[in-house]
């Protein structure tokens, strides 16, 4: 794959994500991000899109390329769960 395509995709997602919450928010009073909810939103989701791209790059064989990223997938979920509604009840999501 064209990595100029690859690098699109890849970084394009987490911002129309990132979009998504934004133009909730003219709509509806239900969604309530501040400044910060954004910068640690950007900073999982492009974090995780950034070692995605690592990943791509550097390992060789498409097998470990897809258990790897499958992987630091689920610790972005993991992360984002706990960041919302403490699914572990840790101090890092102010439990």
């Amino acid at each position: 794959m064209n990595t100029t395509i690859r690098n699109s995709t890849l970084y394009g997602i987490p911002a129309m994500l990132l979009v998504l919450p934004l133009v909730a928010m003219q709509f509806t009073k239900e969604v309530n991000w501040t400044v910060s909810d954004f910068v640690i939103g950007g900073i999982l989701l492009f974090g995780t899109a950034g070692i995605i791209d690592f990943v791509l790059r550097k390992v060789k064989s498409r097998r470990n390329r897809i258990i790897l990223s499958v992987s630091v997938l689920l610790v972005l979920m993991l992360i984002w769960a706990e960041l919302a509604v403490g699914l572990f009840g840790t101090p890092f999501a102010g439990s």
